[in-house]
């Protein structure tokens, strides 16, 4: 029954998401209204699709309620993939850890059999045993994510200055009970070192059995606690989800027999059968059965493995980016910043500069004034649309400060530089400014 509850979590969760999503107004004002969009590196072809993306979410919305009962359940998952991942894809800077999550956690879960019980499919079929490896997956999943972003939190800004949190947590003057301690600074080490231990240990806790129902109490606290505290939307209980597989098996077990209750309750009847597994029955001997563990299996080993790329690219982290997102590296970094770009007439040689606001919204541009990529995707784009026909593209240069972790502001790209010069992979530390307080740690 993990498998069952698991599913009907995940898609009960995102099918919510979707709804508050269409209801808070954010499809017009994230995906409509902007003149400009900023693509993923080699993905500059996702782009929204003008009203019909509000066909997209509904898309995003059905097949995730159809994920939730069960009906055409790889179809429904191969369908949410897609489209969830698509409207990831359309605008960089919307991207959240907690996207790329549920992206990889859909694509996981067309390989598992998680509509073999009470679900629409598995009406009037034998019940084959969840198997093993299945379980075991969802929770490796599930415990990197903790576990990694536990290991990111061992660095010198987060452990020995508090920060970000302490210019997070002080603005929280407002919160119930809680705004007038929020001031206090040890009260900010004590948020920090208490959440790093909790990321690296929380994964073992919820697998030890005498630790479990403490773990998940904890699970529970944590995260309706950073959901009060900080605008982070459905994430906090998609995690409180996610976590219920470590729980036992009798507790899925009553978590059906409830539903049942409340189906008849309210008139559904008893829904999908939940029978004994017979002695004889063996699990499908379908394709999805014998290629799945070995998908889930390299799905994993990419998601070990991928968070460290950063190790391949110079300079310092938090300043440069470069393999920054996608690593579970969650609420690490506080940065502001200022960007002013120039344009250069090829002929003239002369510069005006660019109104951001012309072309960007309030959202898009704080993103972009501290995030490298952008700077850089943005600059290329102001060359392309101020380009004379019959002329060379302009030359792009860019006043910039960056402030982070409470630093002073200080310049961030150097403005000498023509950034249509620069490419993407050109490494970073080539066209930034030199980091000079170096952040130790992972």
């Amino acid at each position: 029954m993990k498998l069952a509850v698991f599913r009907m979590g995940f898609g009960l969760m995102m099918c919510l998401s979707v709804v508050r999503f269409w209801w808070n107004g954010w499809i017009e004002q994230l995906y409509l209204e902007p003149k400009f969009f900023f693509s993923y590196q080699y993905f500059a072809w996702v782009k929204p699709l003008g009203n019909w993306t509000y066909a997209l979410f509904i898309v995003v919305g059905l097949s995730a309620l159809l994920i939730a009962l069960g009906w055409q359940y790889r179809l429904a998952t191969l369908t949410f993939f897609l489209s969830f991942t698509y409207v990831e894809l359309m605008d960089k800077t919307t991207y959240l850890n907690h996207y790329y999550f549920i992206s990889l956690l859909a694509f996981v879960m067309i390989w598992l059999p998680a509509a073999d019980h009470f679900s629409l499919d598995a009406r009037g079929k034998s019940k084959p045993p969840t198997p093993a490896w299945a379980v075991n997956a969802l929770k490796i999943f599930v415990g990197v994510v903790y576990f990694y972003a536990g290991l990111a939190k061992l660095n010198s800004d987060w452990l020995l200055h508090a920060q970000p949190l302490a210019i997070w947590l002080p603005a929280k003057y407002d919160v119930p009970l809680l705004g007038d301690l929020l001031q206090r600074t040890w009260v900010h080490y004590a948020f920090a070192w208490s959440g790093a231990l909790y990321d690296l240990t929380i994964p073992f806790l919820l697998l030890w059995r005498p630790t479990r129902w403490l773990a998940f109490g904890l699970v529970v606290v944590f995260h309706v606690l950073t959901r009060v505290l900080f605008p982070i939307g459905m994430f906090p209980y998609v995690m409180i989800v996610s976590a219920t597989i470590f729980l036992d098996e009798s507790v899925h077990q009553k978590i059906i027999s409830w539903i049942k209750m409340l189906g008849q309750k309210i008139g559904l009847g008893e829904g999908p059968q939940v029978q004994s597994t017979p002695k004889r029955a063996k699990a499908s001997g379908s394709t999805f059965s014998k290629v799945g563990p070995w998908v889930v299996g390299a799905v994993l080993v990419f998601h070990l493995l991928f968070p460290w790329r950063y190790l391949a690219y110079p300079g310092e982290l938090f300043w440069t980016e470069s393999g920054y997102r996608f690593s579970w590296r969650v609420m690490l970094m506080e940065k502001a910043g200022y960007a002013n770009f120039l344009i250069e007439d090829p002929e003239t040689g002369r510069r005006f500069s660019v109104d951001n606001r012309q072309y960007l919204n309030g959202f898009q541009e704080k993103q972009m004034s501290t995030q490298p990529d952008f700077i850089l995707e943005f600059a290329h784009f102001l060359s392309r649309t101020h380009q004379r026909e019959g002329q060379p593209p302009p030359a792009v240069y860019v006043e910039s400060y960056v402030a982070l972790n409470g630093r002073g502001s200080r310049p961030y790209v150097r403005p000498d530089l023509d950034l249509t010069t620069i490419t993407q992979n050109t490494p970073r530390t080539e066209w930034l400014t030199e980091f000079t307080d170096p952040i130790h740690g992972l």
